[in-house]
């Protein structure tokens, strides 16, 4: 794979066809080393009844059930070249998927977020307000995906401050005086969706506070189930973060620690997008055939990124509907699509670490 080539390319800018064909190359040259380098993958291919000589067509690569990477360890590199280790979310004494990288793993998925969240913000780092505490990147080594966020969008931040305090209460003194420095200029704010619901908008509401930060970018992502579950829609999340915060951009995005760096980012449209790095295919429940546009089913997500692990075809846990490919208003090519829901019985999981505050 030549990243620097690839990467050189617009995040958006391959046609069906050929963003197919790239596609078709890589995940069998992926499902071929992982194979090899992987037993239990292997393994899991042999069960399946998968030959060596395997179809690379997208839609024909065999699928890594999201949930396996927390029933045992998935890598394909030796245990000396893990760089880091990424789990995903999980309430106390729940299982929790790790995910090893090695070196260069990690650096083509921070290239990749770095391509596809400056192709929404533009190149130029800006103040940073992380809403959350500093308190979660503790352990360098051993990130949480809520960690692993913070820290992939800290590239973006010429300054970083963190909107709460260890105790994930809001720092008034703090945020007021990234408002007082910064304020006047474009600002990104980050974080994952329910805490800066629960611990920064309510938190500034119940203090009678209201920012001034009209220039500024929120991004944010995961947690959607507990708004929902206290009534809130996108629509009221949206108006709330602008009345208490002046923020007018606000960009939800789609993402999971199995397949750090490849984010689906919220167009104007309200659309998620698949980037040149990274596809969505829909499946019908009952057999895993692929969905036509318009139609619901199971999400599987495509990686070009991994190679410390077999992570390059996972079907989630996501329900969703694919609304279109090549033809969204935004004018950014590849498919567009709608998350709606969680699989029935699935574990309540989201992208950030479930917080019960």
């Amino acid at each position: 794979m030549d990243w620097n080539r690839l990467l050189g390319l617009d995040p958006y800018g391959l046609d069906r066809q050929a963003k197919r064909d790239l596609f078709t190359q890589r995940m069998g040259e992926l499902t071929a080393f992982h194979r090899a380098h992987c037993q239990p993958y292997g393994k899991l291919l042999d069960a399946l009844g998968q030959g060596d000589a395997l179809s690379s067509a997208p839609e024909e690569t065999p699928m890594v059930p999201v949930s396996l990477f927390k029933e045992m360890t998935l890598r394909s590199v030796p245990e000396e070249e893990v760089f880091k280790t990424i789990t995903s979310s999980g309430t106390t004494g729940q299982k929790v998927s790790r995910i090893d990288l090695d070196a260069a793993t990690a650096a083509n998925q921070q290239r990749v977020l770095s391509h596809i969240v400056s192709h929404f913000i533009g190149p130029k780092r800006i103040p940073f307000l992380v809403i959350d505490s500093p308190e979660v990147l503790r352990n360098r080594a051993m990130f949480s995906a809520r960690g692993a966020g913070i820290l992939g969008f800290s590239m973006f931040g010429s300054k970083t401050c963190y909107a709460l305090n260890k105790d994930m209460e809001l720092d008034v003194e703090g945020v007021l005086a990234f408002q007082e420095q910064y304020g006047n200029g474009p600002v990104l704010l980050f974080g994952f969706t329910y805490m800066i619901w629960q611990h920064f908008i309510r938190a500034l509401e119940e203090r009678g506070l209201q920012l001034s930060l009209s220039q500024g970018v929120l991004i944010h992502g995961g947690g959607w189930k507990k708004l929902q579950n206290q009534a809130v829609d996108r629509d009221t999340f949206r108006a709330r973060v602008q009345k208490a915060t002046g923020v007018k951009t606000v960009s939800d995005y789609y993402g999971m620690a199995e397949q750090t760096g490849c984010i689906y980012m919220e167009c104007p449209m309200g659309h998620l997008h698949a980037s040149i790095w990274s596809d969505v295919i829909v499946r019908r429940p009952e057999d895993y055939g692929v969905c036509q546009v318009g139609e619901p089913g199971v999400l599987e997500v495509l990686s070009l990124l991994p190679e410390s692990y077999p992570g390059h075809a996972i079907l989630t846990e996501d329900m969703g509907v694919l609304l279109g490919e090549d033809d969204c208003p935004c004018g950014r090519l590849g498919k567009y699509f709608a998350i709606t829901g969680r699989v029935p019985k699935a574990e309540v999981r989201g992208c950030s670490d479930t917080y019960g505050g």
